[in-house]
């Protein structure tokens, strides 16, 4: 199968067997991808990778089932030495329990498009891994909030707080709202947020796009999602600027990095991978744009892409 720069991919029948897949707690998952890794040394002189991938599209499925392979492929990428890793959109809320089904722990995770970064805690007594908000990057609302309110008074609204907490309009049968709380739109924007989130039932992605470009949204950073789904982070803040400070604190060469995504959210983390020499792999099923900013492609998510990529390095 051709990619979108003119390269090969792994065709679906490449696949191993998908498995089964039991959940475990955390803490018990991470000990089993270390007992692995004490069995399957890292091959002698090869490059630690630091290879990110993306949830919603790329690991999960859209009734959020797993990838097929991703499980044992993940492990297997982790126990040759490389430093396997999520980039998502999602709150930590929604993400560290992909991290137990995954059995993975890395180092660092990137949610809310970047505007967070949560480091793992080593704590040899806790029952589960645990992770602390160790970077965070945050904007005044209130202006985006307000002009977007003109234009789709029925939406509804999310904002992630510094600590975690998230405010809401309304609810959305798939939103997590676990530590979330119902507030009038006005509390919004009574204190700095790290990024906003707006559904519109109404309208289409296409929709969305036409509307940010023609109102202009220029103090902040936007993704639009799948569904009518707009994404806001502080201005210059995505994907990629999160991962360069993981990078750096990692010590991994610019060529040395893998993203996978799917979505226009992954956009900024492709370019700032292919820039530097890193490898930029794109979902069969992926956006359009996104399509056009990957060195590669692999199969689709249903087919499991992210296993056929790991499996090869």
């Amino acid at each position: 199968m051709t990619g979108a720069d003119g390269g090969m991919t792994q065709a679906p029948d490449a696949l191993p067997d998908e498995g089964g897949i039991e959940v475990v707690a955390p803490r018990d998952a991470a000990e089993i991808v270390e007992d692995v890794a004490e069995v399957m040394p890292a091959v002698a002189g090869a490059s630690r990778l630091m290879i990110v991938l993306d949830i919603d599209g790329t690991v999960l499925l859209e009734d959020e089932t797993l990838s097929p392979g991703v499980v044992e492929a993940v492990a297997d990428a982790h126990a040759a030495g490389h430093e396997v890793m999520l980039a998502t959109g999602r709150s930590w809320e929604g993400t560290h329990g992909i991290l137990g089904s995954l059995a993975l722990n890395p180092d660092y995770v990137v949610c809310s498009n970047g505007a967070v970064i949560l480091k793992r805690i080593d704590d040899d007594f806790a029952d589960v891994l645990a992770y602390e908000r160790f970077f965070i990057e945050t904007f005044d609302p209130s202006e985006v909030l307000g002009l977007l309110r003109q234009h789709l008074p029925h939406a509804r609204y999310m904002v992630e707080l510094p600590d975690g907490r998230r405010l809401y309009t309304e609810e959305l049968h798939d939103w997590n709202l676990h530590d979330a709380d119902k507030v009038a739109f006005a509390e919004l924007s009574e204190q700095e947020v790290c990024r906003v989130v707006v559904v519109s039932p109404d309208e289409t992605d296409s929709d969305f796009v036409e509307l940010v470009d023609r109102i202009g949204l220029n103090k902040v950073s936007y993704a639009v999602g799948w569904s009518a789904w707009l994404d806001i982070a502080p201005q210059g803040v995505d994907k990629s600027t999160a991962l360069e400070r993981v990078r750096t604190w990692l010590d991994i060469e610019p060529a040395d990095v893998l993203v996978m995504g799917d979505g226009r959210n992954d956009i900024g983390m492709f370019r700032w991978a292919r820039e530097r020499g890193g490898r930029a792999i794109a979902m069969a099923q992926g956006a359009t744009e996104l399509l056009a900013e990957a060195s590669e492609t692999t199969v689709s998510v249903q087919e499991g892409g992210v296993a056929a990529i790991l499996r090869s390095l």
